[in-house]
């Protein structure tokens, strides 16, 4: 047919042409819907934002259960017999460690169902107009759901070091406070686009106040644990006057030296979280301001 187009070029056949094209483009689009169809669920785009989503949300609750998996196996250091046995503050942080490592896996199961869900939905990923808007609303997910492994990590390493005696209370109360912290940023991700009386996002509200309550215990346990060991803790005063003086002097230079790191810490501290701040999404952004 072509061939002879190009030999004989007539109106006639042009016109021909143009419909027996608009056949095969028919026919294509009728094959390409079809084999749509027959792919299945397990077929998905690996450039979509929404399957990139998922598949860090996935990634992120495997990173979450192999450091729960570890924590598994710590065990607290070997020690004397106390007069009270019952003060086994590492036993508590431990428990505590591995409850927020617990939640979190849960946590982050619950924002991929929520996920599946809205594109279940066609709130996201099915609506080429909003590709740009779905892309955005991924890229925070992908971002929280990161925050939030990487904070259950380094829970796991202070709980791991801590009961080794290598870490300080302070560090843990600090990682448990990131794990809430990002917990809180995941939420928000996740109720940007989600049905608020959904079940999914029922159930992600639920394990997000239960990484909260885990946190919360970690933190009141290393507060115990550390005002325990402050109320242990004696100064012995020398009698002599000059040996006194020289304590005070040495005591106050610690308390300035340590005033200073404080200082420096704080404004670390800043530094660090505005830089993150650039990063964020704007939806995250917003909440952050609140």
């Amino acid at each position: 047919m072509c061939g002879c187009i190009l030999q004989k070029p007539s109106h006639e056949l042009k016109q021909q042409l143009a419909g027996y094209s608009k056949r095969v483009a028919g026919s294509v689009t009728e094959l390409i819907q079809a084999a749509e169809a027959m792919k299945g669920t397990e077929w998905v785009d690996p450039e979509d934002p929404t399957v990139i989503a998922e598949n860090e949300l996935l990634g992120a609750a495997a990173a979450i259960e192999a450091a729960a998996k570890k924590l598994e196996q710590l065990k607290p250091r070997a020690k004397p017999k106390q007069a009270d046995e019952s003060l086994n503050f590492e036993e508590q942080i431990l428990e505590a460690a591995k409850s927020i490592a617990a939640a979190t896996s849960a946590l982050v199961k619950a924002a991929s169902a929520a996920q599946r869900e809205l594109v279940a939905q066609g709130k996201v990923g099915a609506i080429p107009a909003n590709a740009v808007d779905d892309g955005q609303w991924s890229q925070g997910l992908i971002s929280a759901a990161r925050m939030v492994a990487a904070a259950t990590n380094n829970l796991c390493e202070a709980a791991n070091a801590a009961v080794q005696g290598h870490a300080s209370e302070e560090k843990l109360i600090s990682s448990a406070k990131q794990v809430a912290a990002s917990t809180a940023q995941l939420l928000v991700a996740c109720k940007v686009k989600a049905d608020q009386d959904s079940e999914a996002m029922k159930r992600l509200q639920a394990a997000g106040n239960a990484v909260k309550r885990a946190s919360d215990n970690l933190v009141k346990a290393a507060q115990k644990a550390a005002a325990f060991q402050d109320h242990d803790e004696t100064v012995v005063v020398k009698e002599k006057m000059v040996g006194g003086i020289a304590q005070i002097i040495a005591a106050q230079e610690e308390m300035l030296r340590k005033e200073r790191e404080l200082e420096e810490a704080r404004k670390k501290l800043a530094m660090i979280r505005q830089q993150q701040y650039k990063f964020l999404p704007s939806e995250l952004r917003d909440e952050g301001q609140h």
